[in-house]
């Protein structure tokens, strides 16, 4: 059991860098074509991407059927994650990988927070955590004069949409088939950001064609191969080194930033992003304790 427990870590690490790295896709595919253009395409080919997963997973016809409850689950899923990769998309524009990712990356953070609104408790090391983090984040995204990059403040507003997903996932995907889950509301936020960029873009085929490296990357292995790695893994991984395993994506983020897209940080940014790493990493204390235990 306890080299499943490893080998699971080891994919939720895995799942992280790419996860990461996805950061990097996503900055250059904007190169060729608008973030809306860039989110209905890639995870249309998420949700494709899953139909073979799904006939892997689930040799019974009822278990693969969509109805109507994980219809309904799927849309309201889709549209908050077609909020929150909205947000991150263009945020990108107007910020670094390394930044969107430590940023985004509070949902960590934010869960446990915004549970408190639905009755769950929350411990003293998720609020030690999030002083921590809040400091990184100040660091890292303020100015001297006190303001916020404009798209640092667009990666802050979608973690709590991200942090929000998280929450409905875990309430949802123990009802209904999980794959099943992904595939609608990959689907439904892809219909989403194509009807934004049928208004608000212009959608060229030939300078989508120029971004398939950027799309395939973003659409088969960012949300195809990574959420299916996540849900292997998830079966033996122990709740708390698997939140610390999965909050490695920040790092990853980072380190895509530096050797492809030649960004940098100054001395004050790297010590706002050690800070939010360590405050992601307190706050799951608990969590480690308690799975070390069982």
């Amino acid at each position: 059991m306890k080299n499943k427990q490893i080998q699971s870590n080891l994919l939720l690490l895995v799942t992280a860098a790419i996860w990461g790295l996805a950061f990097v896709a996503q900055r250059v595919g904007m190169d060729y074509i608008g973030p809306f253009t860039f989110n209905a395409v890639r995870f249309l080919l998420g949700s494709i991407s899953l139909i073979p997963v799904i006939r892997i997973f689930y040799t019974d016809k009822n278990d693969r059927k969509i109805d109507r409850t994980v219809l309904k689950y799927g849309i309201i899923a889709g549209s908050v994650l077609f909020a929150g990769s909205s947000l991150q998309q263009i945020g990108l524009i107007y910020t670094t990988a390394a930044k969107a990712g430590f940023i985004t990356s509070l949902y960590i953070i934010l869960v446990p927070i915004i549970s408190i609104f639905i009755g769950q408790k929350t411990s003293k090391n998720i609020w030690i955590g999030a002083v921590i983090a809040v400091i990184g984040l100040y660091l890292l995204s303020v100015k001297e004069d006190l303001s916020i990059g404009f798209g640092d403040l667009l990666q802050l507003i979608g973690a709590f949409f991200w942090a929000t997903h998280i929450i409905l996932i875990g309430e949802f995907s123990s009802k209904v088939n999980p794959l099943r889950l992904s595939q609608i509301q990959f689907a439904t936020c892809s219909l989403f950001a194509f009807i934004s960029a049928l208004i608000f873009e212009n959608i060229e085929v030939t300078s989508i064609i120029k971004a398939y490296a950027p799309i395939l990357y973003g659409g088969l292995l960012s949300v195809g191969v990574a959420y299916t790695l996540q849900v292997v893994a998830q079966k033996n991984a122990k709740a708390g080194p698997a939140a610390i395993s999965m909050s490695m994506e920040a790092v990853f983020a980072a380190i895509g930033g530096i050797l492809f897209l030649n960004e940098s940080l100054d001395i004050r940014g790297y010590i706002g992003c050690g800070l939010m790493l360590i405050g992601m990493i307190v706050s799951q204390l608990d969590a480690f304790k308690t799975s070390t235990t069982q």
